[in-house]
């Protein structure tokens, strides 16, 4: 498949101009991480110690020319610094741990609402101006405008705090060690379970009003009428003639949600104690630790201009009119 230079030269200057906000935006936050990071020493702050914190993190008293030249060395490098709040921990050491965690948390949230988004916004189109579509489509349109804070608030107080039918927090249970067994794997999943449907009403949303708009749309082409003319089944006419044509938008409405997906679960993480890349960079901006903060958030924008790049290759191997475009 090949991408037009327009096309690629089009994430080129969003990458620049992201690297450059990524820079700028932490070092506009009041306060340094040498400040930040002699507070947590607290009495042991001696003279002695305070300027081997300034040697080690002097890169904040230079000027912003400098400071930038040596940003983009350690991108070249692949060296993102030394995090102030998990001193002497790489951020990669930091981001590695947490990135982990959230993928799980995001990957099980999509797959999930896709799945439930999916099948009700193609059964609202199948059935449009039925008692099941007057239901489920105002119902969609009220979890895309809630707000994941309240979602996350709510959840825990009924079902975590009053009801004690799930964890309060954090990713297992603080008494087990991590291993690769039913016990540890239970609790990891029993620990999921709020944050992933936190996360799941919001995309269960979008994705039935996705679907169910790109499902009325196929439902008129010639080839459902056909499925129909031959006697099949509705199910086999709905799922194998409609659905699957109208997956197209839906896809291209997960890149381009990737963001509120991440913004999502940083509130999401930070109310369940979950950690992720979320609590990470919530826990990094309260310690002005600019070299996580920054290697976090290059890290979601690549993921987001990763994931358009890919919905772009599959729309042009499945729509020959793009590929000939390109």
């Amino acid at each position: 498949m090949r991408i037009s230079s327009r096309r690629l030269g089009v994430y080129a200057v969003a990458l620049a101009f992201a690297i450059v906000v990524n820079f700028i935006l932490p070092r506009l936050m009041p306060g340094s991480p040498v400040d930040a990071m002699v507070a947590q020493l607290g009495p042991r702050a001696t003279p002695a110690a305070v300027e081997a914190i300034k040697a080690r993190f002097g890169a904040v008293d230079q000027p912003m020319l400098w400071q930038f030249a040596d940003y983009l060395k350690g991108l070249v490098t692949l060296d993102l610094g030394v995090s102030v709040k998990y001193y002497p921990q790489t951020v990669v050491q930091v981001l590695g741990r947490s990135t982990l965690w959230t993928i799980f948390l995001v990957t099980t949230a999509i797959i999930f609402s896709l799945c439930v988004g999916v099948v009700l916004g193609a059964v609202s189109a199948w059935r449009r101006g039925g008692r099941f579509d007057t239901i489920v489509s105002p119902l969609s349109v009220i979890m895309i405008s809630v707000p994941p804070v309240i979602v996350a608030l709510t959840a825990l107080f009924v079902f975590a705090v009053s009801l004690r039918w799930f964890p309060v927090g954090y990713a297992y249970d603080p008494n087990l060690d991590p291993a690769f067994n039913f016990t540890f794997a239970g609790s990891v999943f029993a620990h999921a379970i709020l944050p992933v449907l936190t996360l799941s009403p919001f995309l269960i949303g979008e994705f039935q009003t996705t679907m169910r708009s790109s499902m009325i749309s196929v439902l008129g082409e010639d080839y459902v009428t056909m499925g129909r003319a031959k006697g099949l089944s509705h199910r086999s006419v709905m799922f194998g003639y409609g659905a699957r044509n109208a997956m197209l938008p839906v896809l291209t409405n997960l890149a381009l949600m990737l963001g509120a997906v991440f913004g999502g679960s940083i509130v999401t993480e930070i109310v369940f104690n979950y950690p992720g890349l979320g609590l990470t960079l919530y826990t990094a901006s309260i310690a002005r630790d600019y070299p996580v903060i920054q290697g976090q958030l290059l890290l979601m924008t690549l993921a987001t201009l990763g994931a358009n790049f890919l919905v772009d290759i599959i729309y042009g191997l499945v729509d020959p009119r793009l590929r000939e475009a390109a």
